[in-house]
């Protein structure tokens, strides 16, 4: 008798687990919904929920892309800033390795390469990950930026500004 109630009571829960699993869509909007209202905890469990349980899902580009932006905003409390940026880094370049068809991978290697080069001032990384763009992305809208950021790599922008006007004249 206790092995049948047992039974029924597993058989139950597993009936419950899996009809409570939330769709793509749904842990999709949860997020949006938690980041708008400044949940960041909450909103990352859900886009990691998301990855992590629909990886191949056509929203998983876009919700590496906003938990790499919440990275990069340094809005999760509990790591360093270096900490958060380097996730940010990680993700971003997930986007452009496991979803390369995907309109957000361009975006991801330049964010990549932006936070190495502006943020965290590693240039070899971020002209390695900028040159991969420019060799990936040769038609890219964001071509004219990465060549800019690389010419630029590590000036002041007072710098910048004497390297401009010393072109104009």
């Amino acid at each position: 008798m206790k092995t049948i109630l047992f039974s029924i009571t597993i058989l139950s829960i597993l009936i419950l687990s899996c009809s409570t699993k939330k769709s793509p869509e749904e842990l999709m909007k949860e997020a949006e919904t938690f980041t708008n209202e400044k949940k960041i905890p909450e909103s990352v469990t859900s886009y990691e929920s998301l990855l992590n349980d629909f990886p191949d899902d056509s929203l998983a580009p876009e919700a590496t892309f906003r938990l790499a932006t919440i990275y990069q905003n340094k809005l999760v409390i509990n790591i360093s800033e270096d900490e958060s940026l380097h996730k940010s880094v990680e993700l971003f370049q997930s986007i452009h390795e496991k979803y390369s068809g995907s309109d957000k991978a361009p975006m991801g290697l330049f964010m990549a390469g932006f936070i190495l080069a502006n943020d965290l001032k590693d240039y070899n990384a971020a002209t390695e990950i900028y040159n991969l763009f420019l060799e990936t992305y040769p038609d890219h809208e964001l071509v004219a930026s990465t060549k800019e950021e690389l010419d630029n790599m590590g000036l002041t922008p007072e710098e910048i500004l004497q390297k401009k006007v010393a072109r104009q004249q």
